[in-house]
Order: C-alpha cells, then structure tokens, then sequence
C-alpha cells in the first residue's frame, strides 16, 4: 500500500480531494490529509502544509496552478517518490522542478487510477 498525502484536501462531500481521500482509504492506503480547511476527511484530519512527511510514496494533487508556487518548498521538501497531477492541477514548472529532483510526474486522475487498479 502507498502512503499518500492529499494535497488540497476538504470536508467538502462534493470535491474531488475528499472522494479520493475516501476512496484511497477504503482501497487500504493510509492518507495524509494537508489543506487551508479545518475537518476530518475518511477519519484523518486536515493538518495545515507545515509539517514536512518525509515518509510519503505519493502525492496527489487537488490545488490549482495559480495557488500552488506558495506550496513548491513544501511539496519539494516532502519528496514524495511520484506526483499525481490530477485534471485541473497541470503545472509545467513544479513538473519540472519535480523531476529535477528524481520525482515521478503522473497526469492522471487518483480516482481513476484507482477504480481500474492502476494506482
């Protein structure tokens, strides 16, 4: 199973971060949840991007380009061993800055990859 953190996780019930949340942990992947927004999503609580988890095979992405520069640090300093870009989360730069660092990029959709098993 791949330790994942969901970068842009919400309580809200109708975005996708918080269907993939559910749907990761009920495929038995265990979740970090880091958001702006305070809750708990699939029993995790959303902490703020301040604590750096050195320890995380994947991380999927659910923040749009123009509000992710402020997280580049974070999201680098993590090193995770791949980024899931999901629709919506293109980004050239922070792709770039990824693989010059030896981190896979995947443009996918977490859910997808999920439901066919190729997560």
């Amino acid at each position: 199973m791949k330790k994942t953190m969901v970068l842009g996780a919400t309580p809200d019930s109708s975005r996708y971060a918080y269907l993939a949340a559910n749907s990761l942990t009920r495929h038995g992947h265990e979740i970090i949840n880091v958001g702006i927004k305070q809750g708990v999503v699939a029993g995790v609580p959303i902490q703020k991007p301040d604590e750096i988890h050195a320890d995380v095979d994947t991380l999927t992405l659910y923040v749009g380009p123009s509000n992710q520069r402020p997280l580049y640090d974070y999201i680098l300093e993590t090193n995770p061993k791949r980024i899931i870009f999901n629709p919506g989360t293109e980004n050239m730069e922070l792709e770039a800055m990824a693989q010059k660092q030896g981190i896979e990029t995947v443009h996918g959709c977490t859910l997808v990859m999920l439901s066919i098993g190729a997560y």
